[in-house]
């Protein structure tokens, strides 16, 4: 006997004046019941990046033991709670044939040879004279963001204006404040304004101009208010489990639009600070968390399927006062009294509860059978280790289920390579563990930039 429903289809959106609300997943759009029992959804795929500047205190990050049941150190503890989830991953290196740890531009370097494989080249130095590689999340963008509104978002919480000026080593600052690369000629900004992010995501007034914006803004008071009365129509269709998710997910729509514009708000009152326009919350993990909660959206909703979001740009200087940090993340890099390494462990363990906050936001999400953890990957880590920044000994973590084709709770160490100082070479690329996730999002390679085979995960 088959059993048969009217089935919603997958890019359901409600439209409304300057809105377009693309819905979650819901019982409605999963394909009919059979009498053997429910048919399970394939997983949709996901792909996600976390890059941290300025690497990170080493020893202060690497489990004492590998395989199950490592200890978490003190900079990784936040991440405890999803243990099940991730897998630690250390020796992984970009330096290869010894070439990333050359002198000069090495921000630019291990930044841009993070997900391209490519190391930029001298006559990339000035205006936009550029020559890197397609980038790892534009490579699954092409396949897997092709039925999706958005093919990828590219994030940050600092501004890149600068990158048409120079930074380390006489290089591009674009090299420093992008991971993201459309082609070898083509660098993907990364943008860091909340409202500009959500204006993406559920706008469609047309323009980007702010008079426009702010007209559009006068016409429909609220995103959900312009598609309020058809969001109640479509509720009185669905079952109780899909009319309740239906509203937790705007409601979650409405708390950051509200969040948005508080900050703005704020920002009228007061002098903003340097480098800080209105739209971007003042304290960092504000801004982080409200950042990561878009992102959360963009995947539930199935805006985008391809999401890099850097912390910081290469090279940055932020303070961290608020936590004990008052000194720029950059230079105490450079340092190496107590005091300054404090700091930096601080810093680096700052940065490892945002990312926290957002592995809690997807485990609470539910995504077909499971949640949007389950169904997704996730690099977490930087291009470079200890603050003397060699491109060797990587920290990373990757974390989420990868839709059952990741198993989690491991520390794995690989070979580094030999040598010492900054003439080290050999080891485990770091490429390896691009082509393994290349696979297991249905992407298989024979090899990518200069992998040498596949890692085990």
């Amino acid at each position: 006997m088959i059993i048969t429903r009217k089935a919603l289809p997958r890019r359901t959106v409600l439209r409304g004046i300057g809105a377009a609300v693309a819905l979650p997943l819901l019982d409605g759009m999963v394909p009919a019941l059979t009498a053997l029992g429910r048919t399970a959804a394939r997983p949709v795929r996901r792909f996600g990046v976390v890059y941290v500047p300025n690497g990170v205190v080493i020893d202060e990050w690497t489990p004492p033991t590998t395989g199950r049941g490592f200890a978490f150190t003190p900079i990784l503890e936040p991440l405890e709670p999803y243990r099940e989830r991730l897998t630690v991953l250390t020796g992984l290196t970009q330096n290869v044939q010894g070439l990333t740890a050359q002198s000069g531009a090495v921000h630019g370097r291990c930044a841009t040879k993070f997900l391209t494989g490519a190391i930029p080249r001298p006559f990339g130095q000035e205006g936009n004279d550029f020559l890197a590689d397609v980038s790892l999340d534009q490579l699954v963008a092409r396949e897997i963001g092709r039925d999706t509104q958005l093919g990828s978002l590219e994030l940050s919480l600092e501004s890149g204006d600068k990158g048409a000026g120079t930074c380390d080593g006489g290089y591009s600052c674009t090299y420093s404040h992008t991971i993201t690369w459309r082609g070898p000629r083509t660098p993907l900004p990364m943008e860091h304004n909340p409202r500009v992010v959500f204006e993406r995501m559920f706008g469609d007034g047309g323009s980007t101009d702010p008079a426009a914006r702010r007209a559009q803004a006068r016409h429909s008071r609220s995103l959900l208010d312009s598609v309020g009365e058809k969001a109640a129509d479509l509720a009185r269709t669905l079952g109780p489990g899909d009319a309740a998710k239906l509203t937790e997910y705007l409601d979650a729509v409405r708390d950051i639009e509200r969040r948005i514009e508080r900050v703005e708000a704020d920002a009228a009152r007061e002098l903003p600070a340097f480098d800080q326009p209105a739209g971007v919350p003042a304290s960092f993990a504000d801004h982080a968390r409200l950042m990561f909660d878009l992102q959360v959206l963009a995947y539930q909703s199935d805006l985008t399927r391809v999401i890099t979001f850097m912390v910081g740009r290469e090279f940055s200087s932020r303070t961290y006062p608020e936590i004990g940090a008052p000194g720029g993340h950059h230079p105490l890099s450079h340092e190496h009294s107590a005091a300054s390494r404090e700091q930096l462990v601080r810093i680096n363990r700052h940065h490892a509860e945002q990312f926290a906050y957002y592995l809690a936001r997807l485990a609470a999400t539910p995504d077909g059978d499971g949640s949007l953890l389950d169904n997704v990957i996730l690099y977490y880590g930087a291009g470079m280790a200890e603050g003397d920044h060699q491109p060797w000994n990587l920290p990373l973590v990757v974390a989420g289920g990868g839709g059952g084709r990741l198993a989690g709770g491991r520390h794995v160490r690989y070979d580094a390579g030999t040598g010492s100082g900054r003439s080290v070479e050999g080891g485990t690329p770091l490429a390896n563990l691009h082509l393994t996730v290349l696979e297991r999002l249905g992407l298989p390679l024979e090899g990518i930039h200069d992998s040498t085979g596949r890692l085990d995960l």
